[in-house]
């Protein structure tokens, strides 16, 4: 690890990249440009036709293109960061996890690995060298949170713990009816698994959601629409600030959030 990839290591187990596979790139492209005002740069060459999604000139998520003859769900995928991606893999499927695919080298970027949990929602792990992940946080089209929907907390929740040492903290209002954990590290909330039980959407199955701040979730909805998305789950206050569920037009589910602390800024 370069002496500049420790400055900004981000500790084990945390949220630190998110990245979409689609079989549009450009199409893809536009959606979010035209969204979040989002720029692009090209990304690894090992990982095929690839974007980094950039805002002022820094990194904040990527985009790349299934190949033709690949037809798997198309998903935001939410990345946990690992100082050595080989050894997380193997705690991962000594835990009941699965490794679908590497780990392997993305050049100069890193290491990369695509995991499930025992449940079977996806999430990537990343070993920092280069690309040390997001670079801006809290401004409207920027990653800010990540959650994991899953059927409940209890089981999935000590793989995380065992796997990256996260801690895991029942909401205060936790109850029958809601069942939200939040994963801490060094004190630090970092994610979130919420168990919703028999609502668990059946043509997803457990799943990390990616949450974009945004300025205005009512009207980043509605944009979604027009530019030919879907609203899943229109505007409501939730834990994080008024959120809004949405899918883009090749159907990858993603959250809108106007947090608290920019409502009060």
């Amino acid at each position: 690890m370069t002496e500049a990839a420790k400055a900004t290591r981000r500790t084990p187990g945390t949220p630190c990249w998110v990245s979409l596979m689609v079989h549009g790139l450009g199409t893809t492209e536009d959606f979010y440009a035209d969204l979040f005002g989002w720029e692009y740069e090209p990304g690894p060459e090992q990982l095929g036709p690839y974007v980094r999604a950039l805002l002022d000139g820094r990194e904040v998520a990527g985009i790349g293109e299934m190949p033709p003859d690949r037809h798997l769900p198309v998903a935001w995928t939410t990345y946990l960061a690992t100082d050595d991606a080989d050894a997380t893999a193997e705690t991962i499927r000594s835990c009941g996890g699965t490794v679908a695919v590497g780990p392997l080298d993305a050049g100069i970027a890193g290491r990369v690995a695509i995991c499930s949990d025992p449940l079977g929602a996806i999430f990537g792990l990343w070993q920092a060298q280069s690309h040390m992940g997001t670079r801006l946080h809290g401004a409207p089209g920027t990653p800010v949170w990540n959650e994991l929907v899953t059927q409940d907390t209890s089981t999935v929740g000590k793989f995380y713990e065992h796997v990256f040492g996260h801690e895991a903290q029942t909401h205060s209002t936790a109850s029958d009816d809601f069942d939200y954990v939040t994963l801490l590290l060094e004190g630090r909330p970092v994610a979130a698994v919420h168990g919703v039980g028999r609502s668990l959407p059946h043509d997803r199955g457990p799943h990390w959601m990616a949450y974009f701040e945004v300025e205005d979730t009512d009207a980043a909805a509605a944009r979604v629409r027009e530019l030919g998305g879907r609203i899943l789950e229109p505007a409501r206050e939730g834990l994080t600030g008024r959120v809004a569920t949405v899918a883009d037009p090749e159907g990858a589910a993603f959250a809108l959030v106007r947090s608290r602390s920019r409502t009060s800024a």
